[in-house]
């Protein structure tokens, strides 16, 4: 499966803080009937066991639905659970390295902060780069807010799909507006709502408002 700009449009990044009495495959289901066009598993702190087990249940929701799925900076995991891809950081492997491991098949995402970095991940092979974080974010809390003109311009500095992420909300999303994005990925404004999937529908279409595929 590879990724189109289309898919960009809600780009849902998963976090198990606030999972409650629902289990994470059963919020990503909701979170993909409320909209959501690719799904990103984010695990730092599971051991390998259960980070694959968990791989392996969201990998089935995500096929059933024909939703692009990637790992987040596993490509071990990523290639036992058959997901459709990876996403690394600028600090985890070395892009080549991934393309190599998960073959010229699967998705393979980056996060760049830079135009030199956007372009250097196209020019590595990069399927899409996610740009951020475009405001303060308590998911990365030592990550600085990029100007909206650097997102700009990394827009107009590669020809594969951008995606903005961190710190994106229902109430800032419409700020990025005419910066060129392809899509916004979300982690708390998803995840950390009561109704997911009200969430997600609220999202995709301010995300529609800010984003014209027709020109693209």
């Amino acid at each position: 499966m590879k990724v189109d700009k289309q898919s960009m449009l809600l780009y849902a990044v998963t976090d198990r803080a606030w999972l409650g009495e629902q289990s994470l495959a059963e919020q990503v289901e909701q979170t993909i009937q409320g909209g959501a066009t690719f799904i990103q598993l984010r695990e730092k702190n599971l051991p390998y066991e259960d980070f694959l087990k968990e791989a392996q249940q969201i990998k089935k929701i995500t096929e059933a639905y024909n939703v692009p799925f990637v790992i987040n900076d596993n490509v071990e995991v990523a290639i036992a659970c058959a997901a459709d891809g990876i996403h690394i950081g600028q600090d985890d492997m070395d892009l080549s390295t991934a393309r190599n491991m998960i073959g010229g098949d699967k998705i393979l995402g980056v996060s760049v902060q830079t135009v030199e970095q956007a372009r250097l991940a196209e020019k590595g092979g990069a399927d899409y780069v996610g740009v951020g974080a475009v405001f303060t974010t308590s998911t990365k809390l030592d990550a600085t807010a990029l100007p909206l003109r650097t997102l700009e311009a990394i827009c107009q500095s590669v020809s594969i799909p951008v995606v903005a992420i961190g710190g994106i909300n229902e109430k800032n999303i419409l700020q990025l507006s005419g910066s060129g994005i392809d899509g916004v990925a979300v982690v708390s404004a998803i995840f950390a709502k009561q109704d997911i999937k009200k969430a997600s529908q609220e999202l995709l279409a301010l995300s529609k408002q800010i984003v014209n595929h027709e020109n693209n």
